[in-house]
């Protein structure tokens, strides 16, 4: 028997949300009180202030105390420790994937559609890639405490897209190579190279939204050996 998932309708006003933040709807700095949210979707203003939390808890929305939810407008700081954080725990979980040679099937598809489509399609294939390298580690809290970090990396993904700050086949090579190094057991260049990876985004990034950019920003990308590609 078929089963469907029940949705609340908190949950659906705040994905809905989400979406518009994540497709650039709703821009930075837009204040949003729960009469507007309980107008926009015609439900009681405390259905709109739970709405408010959940994306106050995912960092979509940001709120002082006694002042209007704003979508959250990402600073210098934010941004470095968003992929700082990630980088963390990714560089651990490809160095673990290639004591054992891993493949990982799902972040392979999953590269092969990041030049289809458009930024929001590539965005998706991309993040779809990362959670897959988390996902292979086969353990649940590692994968869900990740995922308490996707609509943050989300929303830095879509601006680096946004902003055509990356070629899709720079992101796409590297993705395959950091594939390539896992599977050959070569855990420390592969945690290197992700680490790179990771950091140019960042960086660049940093320099699109008004801050003074690392050095990582200027990084080239990583040539293969002629036997290993």
């Amino acid at each position: 028997m078929a089963r469907v998932h029940t949705v609340s309708v908190v949950d659906a006003i705040a994905d809905d949300l989400r979406k518009a933040v994540l497709r650039g709807e709703l821009a930075p700095g837009t204040p949003l009180t729960e009469a507007d949210i309980a107008g926009r979707y015609d439900v009681a203003r405390p259905t709109g202030k739970a709405a408010i939390e959940q994306l106050v808890h995912d960092g979509l929305f940001e709120r002082g105390a006694h002042k209007s939810a704003r979508v959250v407008r990402l600073g210098v700081n934010d941004v470095r420790d968003i992929y700082t954080t990630r980088a963390h725990m990714e560089r651990e979980a490809v160095r673990r994937l290639a004591a054992v040679g891993a493949d990982i099937p799902d972040a392979r598809d999953s590269n092969a559609l990041i030049a289809e489509g458009s930024a929001s399609d590539i965005v998706a294939s991309d993040l779809r890639f990362h959670i897959a390298i988390i996902d292979a580690l086969k353990s649940p809290r590692t994968s869900r405490i990740y995922h308490s970090l996707v609509t943050e990396v989300t929303l830095c993904m879509v601006h680096v897209q946004g902003r055509g700050l990356l070629e899709t086949s720079l992101i796409a090579g590297e993705h395959a190579h950091i594939l390539d190094l896992i599977s050959r057991g070569a855990g420390n260049e592969a945690a290197d190279l992700l680490d790179k990876h990771l950091a140019r985004a960042r960086e660049r990034l940093v320099g699109a939204i008004g801050g003074d950019p690392g050095p990582e920003a200027d990084l080239g990308p990583q040539q293969r050996h002629p036997d290993r590609a």
